[in-house]
């Protein structure tokens, strides 16, 4: 069994896509240890609390030491037993101690086709709104290993969509969200669960790619 440990900042959404597809046994081999939230108002800690996964809130800026923050996070995640870390809307930079107490075990989705649209200031509507102002024509996720600096991690999964007349940069989130982000993570995390994973630099191999 995987344990998953979520960390958020926001809603939730893509907790919940997690949550649902373990329920429904596409995740059977995994489950939801924790869900870390970076503050305490985020929605996504109520969607946790209903489907009975313990969460806590860990917020930066009650550490006065970057360090401190990084020991408290890696912490929360041990104490729960998790081999798996997905950063879900997780709007938090933490250090380097973080990614190297879980080496190639933190998974971050990204609503662009990295490398356009991301790194620093690249997260809520800033990506889709990039999209549009640039013309390009499609768009879509990534998910990827995360590594210290923003985005810059190896690319597990991408999937495109396409930009359509008439998009806006909220309408372009929600189709990104339901048609990319929300296919690509639950089949990102099967992939872990099931050992076909490897890093080698920055280039991501998946054994037997055109297993279900």
């Amino acid at each position: 069994m995987m344990n998953i440990g979520v960390l958020v900042s926001g809603g939730g959404t893509n907790l919940q896509i997690i949550i649902d597809r373990v329920a429904d046994g596409y995740l059977a081999d995994c489950r939801v240890a924790v869900v870390i939230a970076s503050r305490p108002k985020a929605y996504a800690i109520e969607r946790a609390r209903a489907a009975g996964i313990p969460c806590l809130c860990v917020e930066r800026k009650k550490f006065t030491d970057p360090d401190a923050f990084d020991r408290a996070l890696i912490s929360a995640l041990t104490e729960h037993g998790v081999n798996l870390v997905v950063t879900a809307g997780y709007l938090t930079i933490f250090g380097k101690a973080v990614v190297d107490a879980f080496p190639n075990r933190i998974v971050n989705v990204h609503p662009a086709l990295i490398p356009s649209f991301c790194g620093k200031g690249f997260y809520g509507l800033a990506p889709h709104r990039g999209v549009l102002e640039y013309g390009v024509k499609i768009t879509g996720a990534t998910t990827h290993i995360v590594w210290p600096e923003v985005d810059s991690g190896p690319i597990i999964m991408q999937k495109a969509i396409p930009v359509e007349d008439g998009d806006t940069p909220e309408s372009l989130q929600r189709r990104v969200m339901v048609e990319a982000e929300q296919v690509i993570l639950p089949k990102t995390i099967r992939l872990f669960a099931q050992n076909r994973i490897s890093v080698e630099g920055r280039i991501v191999k998946i054994k037997d790619l055109g297993a279900p």
